[in-house]
């Protein structure tokens, strides 16, 4: 096993300016699960590809273990890659393709069938190993890839949005597996994906991506309780953090008709009129129907949840009308078109500046 370091790895594509990955820095423990995380066009699979040597790193140095790889090919590298595509040879059955590797690098065929065995016996594949691919389930497909990466026993493995190609439910149960299966096998793994929830609850850290800069890395509880940004604090979290741009007030910030306690070392770090505050919406109290407080929400749209359930939202901040998402109970469920007035809930809060983006709050 190994840790693998980006020292302040840059990829700049030919014939353009701006770098598709800027100065990464970040260290992964031996044994880690990272799971790089952002929108489209952020430098996630860019990043996972310098590390497997599909790209060419323009800035900096990357290593796995003490070994500098920056500029070994991908088969010197002792990595094994999981794409989004399977990439699964059709006219082999599902033992060849999980060996085919260890084939090309001379294994006897006795290890290599006792290895495919064993891999297949981890993934509950043993009854498919005669089988080609065509036969197989999307989820059943992608448990063949996972063992070829497997068998090869190498000291990091990359993975490349693996469940994206998979209906809603699957994609929930093998992400599951995949956890489980990386605990126990304990090698170091980098995992790429768009999707938030699969990154909060498969990596031990997360690393956010933003325009080929890292945002914030820390662990998925930490990012959800203190993300470091405005772009972090409105992309992790489902629903997202409500965002709104309140006056700055004695004592705290105006929300609506109510004052919200802020911590005065926060606000005294701006030299803005305004700041952006986060509430999550499990996080805002709801007044009675006839109190003064707060901002007062028309209610467009419920999601019943059974024991929650989400309201979607607008309530006038300043001139403009703004989107909010509150959670309230099952049990109690608002009318369309009524109104609610919320609260955030004192210490629930998150500030930051209206100008930087950047948290003020502790």
């Amino acid at each position: 096993m190994a840790t693998v370091s980006f020292d302040k790895a840059t990829r700049i594509y030919p014939g353009s300016e701006k770098p598709a990955v800027d100065a990464l820095d970040i260290q992964i423990e031996d044994g880690e699960f990272l799971v790089l995380v952002g929108p489209s066009g952020c430098g996630k699979s860019t990043s996972l590809r310098m590390l497997a040597g599909l790209e060419d790193v323009n800035g900096g140095a990357i290593r796995i273990g003490d070994r500098d790889v920056t500029h070994l090919p991908p088969k010197d590298r002792d990595i094994a890659m999981v794409f989004q595509n399977y990439a699964l040879y059709p006219h082999m059955t599902v033992a060849d393709n999980m060996g085919f590797a260890l084939k090309i690098a001379g294994v006897p065929k006795a290890e290599i069938k006792q290895k495919v065995e064993d891999a297949a016996k981890i993934l509950d594949l043993t009854e498919y190993l005669g089988r080609k691919p065509k036969a197989l389930s999307g989820g059943q497909r992608q448990r063949v890839a996972m063992g070829r990466a497997i068998v090869r026993e190498p000291q990091v493995f990359l993975m490349d949005e693996p469940l994206s190609n998979l209906d809603a439910k699957l994609r929930v149960s093998t992400r599951t597996q995949i956890a489980s299966l990386q605990r126990r096998l304990g090698i170091t793994t980098v995992y790429v994906t768009h999707d938030q929830v699969e990154a909060m609850t498969m990596g031990d850290r997360v690393a956010v991506l933003k325009d080929g800069l890292l945002q914030q890395v820390d662990t998925p509880r930490n990012m959800y309780d203190r993300p470091a940004n405005l772009f972090v604090a409105g992309f992790i979290g489902s629903p997202a953090m409500n965002l709104v741009e309140v006056p700055i007030a004695d004592g705290g910030v105006k929300f609506g008709k109510s004052v919200v306690p802020v911590d005065r070392d926060a606000l005294g770090a701006t030299t803005d009129k305004t700041v952006t505050v986060g509430v999550r919406p499990e996080h805002f109290d709801v007044a009675g129907p006839d109190a003064d407080q707060g901002l007062a929400v028309t209610v467009n749209v419920v999601e019943e949840l059974g024991a929650d359930a989400y309201v979607y939202g607008t309530a006038k901040v300043g001139d403009d009308a703004k989107d909010l998402v509150v959670r309230v109970s099952g049990r109690d469920v608002p009318e369309k078109g009524s109104t609610l007035n919320v609260v955030p809930r004192a210490g629930e809060t998150h500030v930051f500046s209206t100008s930087t983006g950047a948290r003020l709050s502790d």
